[in-house]
């Protein structure tokens, strides 16, 4: 099978296309040939060596496509299902083996391309707004990186519940993409000196009930400074560059506020948790309360220009490749 395998962790280049042997389905397995892998900064983490990983090995956690056989023990899925998955390594290929356990069925209201698009990147946008925030009716937010994948979701979910959602992007066309999505207000952070201070402007001085902050290093004090009295800033990616130990003291000095660092898998981490979640938002993409936009599609062995494109900051909505 065609796959993209990386050998040693660096940058996009160490992104090879190869030739492997095909995976069986073991016990407990499901054996799927994809019909489109996600991409997502999670990726990047781990191919640079942010996140450690045995090499070698076939990146991508995220895919759907449909059943090819089952293996010893699997019940609750047969071949010619249509399955997605957001939590394990490999997906990166034409054929790969996903526990059971880890793959949600897909509804048939649902696309291919949009049950990728909305898996991971949906299920961290529904946590978010509704686990690690409650997001409040009235409540003013802060959305980083408003136009990409999770932003996009995100700033949907927060307005339908009644959120004004402050949208940061760095372009005109990000913009426009923010103002669809819901956004009530937005910052081109590439206009202003002071991106905190244009926040409390349009908060009357007070400030955000909660920042949600996937790009980190570059964005962190403003976040920080934007939030309101006992306020909190969500910091979910590290897109610039992973932000320093921060001294508990400037909580303390910014007003009494929160800072919370939460992933994904600890809020599905278990299988009653991960399929309600998915259910959730594949129900919210069939009802259109949740529009996915895929933002550029890819071959499989162009990986590495999706990486280069999706570190540039050059994509917007949801990466995906074509197997």
């Amino acid at each position: 099978m065609r796959a993209i395998q990386i050998s040693e962790a660096g940058g996009p280049d160490v992104l090879i296309p190869a030739e492997l042997p095909e995976p069986v389905a073991g016990p407990g397995e499901l054996l799927v040939d994809v019909t489109a892998a996600g991409v997502n900064y999670i990726d990047t983490y781990q191919r640079q060596g942010i996140y450690p990983m045995t090499l070698p090995y076939v990146p991508g956690m995220e895919g759907v496509g449909r059943v090819r056989a089952v293996g010893d023990g699997v019940t609750t899925l047969a071949a010619g299902a249509r399955v997605a998955w957001s939590e394990t390594l490999g997906s990166y290929a034409q054929v790969i083996a996903v526990p059971a356990e880890k793959a949600v069925p897909v509804p048939d209201g649902v696309s291919d391309e949009a049950a990728v698009g909305a898996l991971l990147q949906g299920m961290t946008a529904h946590f978010l707004v509704n686990d690690a925030f409650p997001v409040q009716a009235g409540d003013a937010i802060l959305v980083h990186a408003a136009a990409g994948g999770v932003g996009l979701l995100l700033t949907q979910l927060a307005a339908a519940k009644g959120a004004r959602v402050i949208a940061t992007v760095s372009t005109k066309e990000k913009e426009e993409l923010a103002r669809e999505a819901g956004a009530a207000e937005v910052v081109r952070y590439t206009d202003v000196d002071d991106l905190a201070a244009a926040v409390r402007t349009l908060t009357g001085g007070v400030g955000v009930a909660a920042a949600f902050d996937s790009v980190g290093l570059t964005t962190f004090d403003a976040s920080l400074a934007s939030l309101r009295r006992r306020g909190m800033l969500v910091l979910f990616g590290a897109s610039s560059g992973p932000v320093p130990p921060v001294d508990p003291q400037r909580l303390n000095a910014a007003g009494s506020v929160f800072l919370t660092r939460p992933k994904l898998f600890d809020y599905v981490y278990a299988r009653e948790e991960l399929t309600a979640k998915a259910a959730a938002v594949y129900a919210a993409v069939a009802d259109g309360t949740l529009d996915v936009r895929i933002g550029h599609r890819y071959p499989l062995a162009d990986a590495r220009t999706a990486h280069e494109d999706l570190q540039a900051r050059r994509t917007t909505g949801k990466l995906v490749l074509l197997p």
